[in-house]
Formats: structure tokens, sequence, C-alpha cells
């Protein structure tokens, strides 16, 4: 059986639709965590630390308070000619450290929404890990981390509700 090249790979429906179906299915894996876990103790990778002081040196813009660009990312910035340049030589350090480090994934383009179809971009997972810890470890994600464990505590709530009718009608 012959290794699959993605240099060289055609884009065939087939596999983008599976690259869709795992990148929504982290997004909403993410999306529990941060509603279960508070952001700062989080851990995405073992790599953490290195990954926030690389994102902080190769990209100081995104740390600085009041950590505009960090809160609602620029998709230009992030795919023009010179953003893409910048990101490659971020993400290719990983290369052989983090596993599926070029693979696609859903972030939230304002840290202060949930993900939907007006605020997710498709990024690669170190973009993805290097954005999410530095928004976790400068607090950004607290306020939606508050929201999303409200709407959790209400759908648990509800299906409770439902389940306790479904016996009072028996």
């Amino acid at each position: 059986m012959s290794k699959f090249d993605p240099q060289n790979a055609q884009n065939m429906v087939e596999i983008e639709k599976q690259f869709a179906v795992v990148a929504v299915e982290q997004a909403q894996t993410y999306w529990n965590l941060i509603a279960s876990v508070k952001p700062r103790e989080l851990r995405l990778t073992k790599l953490d630390d290195e990954i926030f002081e690389h994102l902080s040196t190769a990209f100081p813009e995104l740390v600085e308070a009041p950590y505009d660009n960090l809160i609602k990312l620029d998709e230009e910035m992030m795919k023009n000619e010179q953003g893409k340049e910048r990101w490659r030589v971020f993400i290719n350090k990983y290369e052989k450290t983090v596993k599926d480090f070029n693979f696609g994934s859903l972030i939230r383009v304002d840290a202060k929404d949930e993900y939907a179809q007006h605020n997710s971009i498709f990024v690669t997972r170190m973009q993805f890990y290097a954005i999410e810890i530095a928004r976790n470890r400068l607090g950004l994600n607290d306020e939606i981390h508050e929201k999303a464990k409200k709407e959790a505590q209400a759908e648990k709530e509800k299906k409770l509700k439902e389940k306790a009718d479904k016996k009072r009608k028996k």
C-alpha cells in the first residue's frame, strides 16, 4: 500500500469532508472543555509553556495588552502572504513534536463569542493551539467559559425536567 502524500494529493471531496468532520468534532470537544474547565487551568498539549513563549516572540502583537489582536482575530492578517510566511515558520517548528500539527482546525474569530458560522475560520492545528493557549493564559476565555458553563447547566436541567415529565405521564 502506498503512503499518502498530502503535498501531491488532489482535493478529493470525500477527503475534504472527512477533514471537515474532524475539525467540527475537535471544535465541539474544545467547547465542552471550555464549559467544564477554567481556561487558565486548561492544558492543550505537553508543550503549552513552550508554545506560549514562542508565540510571544514570533507574534508579539498578539500578546500585548489590551490583547485586541488576540480577542478578535484578523483573518486577512493571518492569511495574506506575509502572515502565511510568519505562521509557516512558526508551525513547522512543531513538525516532529506535535501530532497533527498541520491538520485543519476551526477557531473562533472573536474570543467573546461561541463557535458559529460567522465566528469560525479554518486554521492549522498549531495555530489553534497557539492562539487558544494564549487566550486561556491571558484570561481571554474566562467570559466565554462562564457563558458555556451556564448553557451546559441549563441543558442539563432541561433534560432532567423532560425526564421527570415523562415519568409523571406514565
